[in-house]
């Protein structure tokens, strides 16, 4: 297995040293939000949001008259990070304080929302509950009893923006009602069903603050390198598991749904054992624990917890990964539906995924549990086991789309993890060390890349800078759930760079965000193009090289952009438009199946391909005039070449909508 996605960080220790307040990086640019009555954290796992989320409680309850302040997270396990914290011990002004009776996630029962209720009427002002007891509470008790206080919703991207969320409709009450404070935060703000997690209008009253995973990653101490790779396998999962779990990494393997169609039919339970058997022979389980002792073939142990068993001894296993405090506690975690967000398990080195899941959020949260930073552990990795799709088979279509959808997250998290660039216009009067001369490519002293780009765009107003600034990785993650643009970057013969960039782009944007102008889509498709084809692993730039080409002349830089060597004094919207970023998507595929599987996928994305329309016909046109003066005939419909067949689609689109016209006319 290759991995597709290999980032190396600095390990500069940023994200993890505190200020004299006892705040790290992230929390430090929330708490300078604090005065916010709606606040929208985008942060990465292991940033240190639920601290932040104290501080700012805190401030809100002691200096912004806040009576009290309530913290609901998607399920009990993550409830712990919201205990009781001694926040002063290093330098804030008070402590994070939860009362027992007041976590309502730390125990099983079903008086939850009438606890709820009593807290409310009480003198208390923290209490921490799941998403599913604040809705019942909200019910009963109404709007009203929200009045002048903070709502934190932990993992937010569970709210949806959908009619039929009740966690979204509560958030749209408190919203117009406008008297009550809500935080909410979360490490990927984009669903998997498309679905958008606020309207558009409720969106634009919340101040964001984004912190970046390459900032959290990057500001590490001990982790050095991620890996993201996927393995194909024919038969059955559980006969190709060992091809890739090392029995020596601190591993959390995350097995398929028993309705998926990974799933062996052997039920969860005797998959749970074939892994077992795998990993050697099972010595025992610990009463205290729960956990399995497995003697490996070498005479050596290892310690396992099954959160898959959902009987009473659930309860003891999850206890006991609580307590977790060195890293030989554990090693190996085998789960279905647990240990994903909020699952904290430091010293977890390998994330191993059994089938594609429901959404790239889901993907994602399964990265972060192997992301967290943890002494002695230098790589992390997230291996997804995906089964190849068979001609043979019934269900080749659903395999084919699932492994699309693989490589989709696989390149969403390509541009994620990786360093954001900023992007300009190419004007000719920048000022370096106090002379005016034109530059290209400025890296500032936090590692920051400045590009300039002839006739690029910049944001023209607030709505537009603050999207580009704050909201590239949730609009990424839109881009790469559309089908026209994953199959378009999947047929590189026959979809024009041109139209996914100038089309199929500009129609997600609108989509999104259908408040916006013609003018701010297209700045803000400019910079989601260029910062894709920057990212892409191809990008060649080096602040320490100068020239890279050893023929250059006269001191030109240069660059290397998706196999093209680039003078950068010639770098154009144009030539970015010229280049597909999400084509990287072929890459992985031609690189990683045999031939007939990859005729397969083709056949079947040629069966739902997408229709010819006017903006791709005539973003088309200028590419048909150059080939015609080229060749000295006219694109074929018959022609070998897919790129051809669809240039000359596009001719025949524009010559009947001209009939049409004059028809109409006449």
């Amino acid at each position: 297995m290759t991995d597709f996605v290999q980032i190396t960080y600095a390990q500069t220790g940023a994200s993890q040293s505190v200020d004299q307040m006892g705040m790290r990086a992230m929390q430090a640019r929330a708490f300078d939000e604090r005065g916010s009555q709606y606040l929208l954290v985008k942060a990465p796992p292991a940033s240190g949001k639920s601290r932040a989320l104290m501080f700012i409680a805190l401030d809100k309850l002691h200096r912004q008259g806040v009576r009290k302040a309530i913290v609901a997270v998607p399920e009990r396990s993550i409830g712990s990070s919201f205990k009781s914290t001694p926040l002063s011990k290093d330098g804030f002004f008070a402590d994070w304080e939860v009362a027992p009776e007041w976590n309502l996630t730390s125990a099983g029962g079903a008086q939850k929302t009438k606890a709820f209720a009593e807290f409310m009427q009480s003198g208390a002002q923290a209490l921490v509950c799941t998403h599913a007891t604040l809705r019942f509470a909200f019910e009963q008790l109404g709007a009203q009893a929200f009045d002048n206080c903070l709502l934190a919703i932990d993992e937010f991207h569970h709210a949806s923006a959908d009619d039929e969320s009740r966690l979204g409709e509560l958030v749209r009450i408190l919203v117009d009602r406008d008297k009550a404070h809500i935080v909410a935060m979360t490490g990927s703000y984009f669903r998997g069903d498309a679905a958008p997690v606020l309207r558009p209008e409720d969106e634009a009253r919340f101040n964001r603050v984004t912190y970046t995973y390459y900032e959290q990653l990057n500001g590490y101490k001990d982790l050095k390198t991620l890996g993201i790779g996927y393995h194909f396998y024919r038969g059955r999962y559980i006969d190709a598991i060992n091809e890739v779990l090392d029995p020596s990494k601190k591993t959390i393997v995350h097995i398929p749904s028993v309705r998926s169609a990974e799933a062996t039919g052997e039920g969860k339970y005797g998959e749970v054992d074939r892994i077992l058997d795998h990993l050697g022979r099972v010595l025992g389980r610990d009463a205290a624990t729960g956990f399995y002792s497995v003697e490996r073939p070498d005479g050596s142990k290892l310690i396992v917890a099954d959160l898959v068993d959902d009987g009473p001894e659930r309860e003891r296993v999850m206890g006991s990964l609580r307590e977790i405090k060195g890293r030989d506690d554990v090693d190996i975690i085998i789960a279905l539906g647990m240990a994903k967000e909020g699952f904290d398990w430091i010293w977890c080195e390998h994330a191993l995924t059994v089938g594609y899941r429901g959404s790239l959020t889901e993907i994602i949260q399964i990265i972060g549990r192997a992301t967290r930073d943890a002494p002695g552990k230098p790589h992390a990795q997230f291996t997804n086991l995906i089964a190849e799709p068979d001609a043979s088979e019934e269900r080749v279509v659903e395999a084919v789309n699932n492994m699309l959808k693989a490589i989709a997250c696989s390149l969403l998290m390509e541009q994620v993890l990786a360093p954001n660039f900023k992007f300009r216009a190419k004007d000719g009067s920048d000022e370096i060390d106090g002379s005016r001369r034109e530059t290209d490519i400025v890296f500032d002293k936090d590692g920051a890349t400045s590009i300039a780009i002839n006739g690029f765009k910049e944001p023209s107003t607030e709505r537009s800078r603050q999207i580009i600034e704050t909201d590239l990785a949730d609009l990424t993650a839109a881009i790469f759930q559309d089908d026209s643009i994953l199959r378009a970057s999947l047929n590189p013969d026959e979809y024009a760079p041109e139209v996914v960039n100038q089309v199929y782009i500009p129609r997600v944007i609108q989509t999104k965000y259908p408040d916006l102008t013609d003018d701010e889509i297209e700045e803000i498709r400019q910079a989601v193009v260029a910062n894709g084809a920057f990212k892409s692993p191809q990008i060649e730039i080096d602040p320490a090289l100068g020239d890279v080409d050893p023929d250059a002349k006269g001191g030109s830089k240069f660059i290397r952009l998706a196999e093209k060597l680039i003078n950068i004094d010639e770098l154009s919207i144009d030539l970015i438009d010229s280049i597909n970023p999400f084509q990287r998507a072929y890459e992985i595929l031609s690189k990683s199946v045999t031939a007939d599987v990859l005729r397969t996928i083709h056949g079947a994305i040629s069966a739902t391909r997408v229709a010819m329309t006017e903006e791709e016909a005539v973003a088309l046109f200028p590419r048909i005039k150059a080939f015609t003066a080229e060749r000295r005939h006219e694109p074929n419909l018959n022609s070998a070449s897919p790129m051809e067949r669809r240039m000359a689609e596009a001719l025949a689109w524009i010559r009947e909508a001209k009939r049409k016209r004059m028809a109409a006319g006449g």
